[in-house]
C-alpha cells in the first residue's frame, strides 16, 4: 500500500511467527555458530550454503570484532552482517544497531532483507532516508526499534530534531562504503560516526578497498580483521562482454539493432547523465519498448516503481545512472549495456556485474564513441585484459578520424556477430 501523504511505502510492523518447536539445526550455516532458530529461518528461505563471504565474516562478526569485508556485488554481503547481528541483538530493547548505506534504494533494500532474517524474533527493524516525508519515519523511530537502516543526510535531519538517539548503538556498519566515499558522504559519515559510543562493533563492507577507505577505517575501527573475497578488478566470469565502437551521432541506431538482434529476458541500460537516461527512455519507449527509469532527480515513488516493474517483468529495459551501479539485488538481468562509457574504470565491473549473477550468464556490451577511446584503455588497463571490439553485420557505419588506426584495425577485423549467444532468433 502507497502511502500518498508521504510519498513512499508504509511497511506495517512484522509481528515475528517463532515456531512452535525449532528442530535442533546441524547445517552449513548452524556450522558457522549461528543459533537453531537462525539456521531454520536461513533454511526455510531456501538457503542451503553459505557464500564464501558470509563463511568467512559471520564467525568474526558473532566474535565481537570489527571487520572490513570486501566482496563483489552479488556476493551475499548482507546477509555475512545481518545475519550475526540479528544473534548479537537477540531481543527486542532500543536502538543498538545502526547500517548506513549511500542510497535508499540499498537502504529498502538492507531493510528488507533483516525483516526476513529476524522472522523468528521480536526484534524490530525500520528505516529513514531523503526525498520522502518525515511523518511515518518520525512515528517508527518514536515507537522504537532495535535496528535502524539510514541514508546520511536523513538520519542527521532526524538527530536534529531529536527523534533519535545514537548513544546506545552497539554495532554499526557501513555498507558499501566505497561509494559513500565517491558519493561525497564521508563529514555526515564522520558526524554521525561521532555520535555514536566509542565502545562498539564496527563493520565496513565494501565491493573495493580505495586508499580513503583505509584512512576512515584507521580511524573508526578497532584492530579489524580484513575478509577479502575475490579479485575486484574483474567482472564475473558468466559474463561475455564486448566494445562496441561506433561515431557518436549513431549510438542510439546502434543500440536499437543491438536491441533487435538479441533475444534478451530484460536489458539494464545505463547512461552518464540523468538527462541522458531521461532522453533514452523517451526514444525506446517510442520505438515500441516498455521502458523504466531510474536516477535521483525522480522521485521515491517513481523510483521504487521503475524498479519493482523491471524485476516483475513489466519493464523489460530498465535505463538508469550508475545509481543501479552497485548493491541492488536485481535478479534475471540477461543484458547490460553501457550507452555512455563510465568515466571510472570501477564502475564498469559494478554496472555489468548487474548480469550474469547466481552462476547464471550474461552479456555486456558497450558502445565507445570516439571521445570514449581514452576511457575505454583505462578500463582495459584496470582490468589487465583487452576487451574484444565488435562489429555488427550490416550496419552503415560511419568512422570519424578522432578513431585512432589501431582501433579503426580493430573494428574493421571485428567484423562479426556480437557474441554467440546473441542471435538465437528473434526477439521473443
Amino acid at each position: 500500500m502507497i502511502d500518498k501523504t508521504f510519498d513512499h511505502p508504509r511497511r506495517e510492523p512484522v509481528k515475528p511467527v517463532v515456531p512452535v518447536d525449532i528442530p535442533k539445526m546441524e547445517t552449513a550455516f548452524s556450522a558457522l555458530g549461528l543459533s537453531d532458530a537462525l539456521a531454520y529461518g536461513v533454511q526455510q528461505m531456501g538457503y542451503l550454503e553459505p557464500t564464501p563471504i558470509q563463511k568467512q565474516a559471520i564467525p568474526q562478526v558473532l566474535a565481537r570484532r570489527d571487520v572490513i569485508g570486501s566482496a563483489q556485488t552479488g556476493t551475499g554481503k548482507t546477509a555475512a552482517f545481518a545475519l550475526p547481528i540479528i544473534q548479537l541483538l537477540n531481543t527486542h530493547a532500543e536502538l543498538r544497531c545502526l547500517i548506513l548505506e549511500p542510497t535508499r534504494e540499498l537502504a529498502l533494500q538492507v531493510e528488507e532483507a533483516f525483516q526476513k532474517f529476524a522472522k523468528f524474533t521480536d526484534l524490530r527493524v525500520t528505516i529513514v532516508y531523503g526525498g520522502v516525508g518525515y511523518g511515518k519515519q518520525t512515528e517508527d523511530l518514536k515507537r522504537g526499534m532495535d535496528i535502524l537502516a539510514a541514508t546520511p543526510g536523513r538520519l542527521l535531519d532526524h538527530l536534529e530534531q531529536r527523534n533519535c538517539s545514537l548513544e546506545k548503538i552497539d554495532i554499526l556498519v557501513l555498507d558499501e562504503v566505497d561509494r559513500m566515499l565517491d558519493m561525497g558522504f564521508l563529514p555526515d559519515v564522520k558526524r554521525i560516526v561521532a555520535k555514536c559510543p566509542k565502545e562498539r562493533q564496527t563493520l565496513f563492507f565494501t565491493a573495493t578497498l580505495p586508499a580513503e577507505l583505509e584512512q576512515l577505517a584507521s580511524w573508526a575501527l578497532r584492530d579489524p580483521i580484513k575478509v577479502e573475497i575475490g579479485r575486484n578488478r574483474s567482472p564475473a566470469e558468466t559474463i561475455a562482454h564486448g566494445f562496441y565502437p561506433v561515431v557518436a551521432q549513431q549510438k542510439f541506431d546502434l543500440l536499437q539493432l543491438l536491441l533487435e538482434q538479441t533475444d534478451f529476458k530484460s536489458v539494464l541500460i545505463f547512461c552518464r547523465t540523468r538527462m541522458g537516461a531521461d532522453r533514452i527512455a523517451e526514444r525506446l519507449q517510442r520505438k515500441g519498448h516498455t521502458v523504466g527509469v531510474m536516477h535521483s532527480d525522480r522521485n521515491q515513488r517513481e523510483r521504487i516503481e521503475a524498479l519493482d516493474g523491471f524485476k516483475s517483468g513489466r519493464y523489460e529495459v530498465l535505463v538508469a545512472t550508475d545509481i543501479a551501479a552497485r548493491g541492488l539485488d536485481i535478479a534475471g538481468v540477461s543484458h547490460v549495456i553501457n550507452y555512455d562509457v563510465p568515466e571510472n574504470a570501477e564502475d564498469y565491473v559494478h554496472r555489468i556485474g548487474r548480469t550474469g549473477r547466481a552462476q547464471n550468464t550474461g552479456d555486456a556490451f558497450t558502445l565507445v564513441t570516439e571521445e570514449d577511446v581514452r576511457d575505454a584503455r583505462s578500463i582495459e588497463r584496470y582490468m589487465g585484459v583487452t576487451v574484444e571490439r565488435k562489429k555488427i553485420e550490416g550496419f552503415p557505419y560511419i568512422y570519424s578520424a578522432l578513431f585512432d588506426e589501431k582501433a579503426l584495425a580493430e573494428v574493421a577485423a571485428a567484423a562479426v556477430k556480437p557474441v554467440s549467444r546473441l542471435h538465437r532468433g528473434a526477439r521473443r
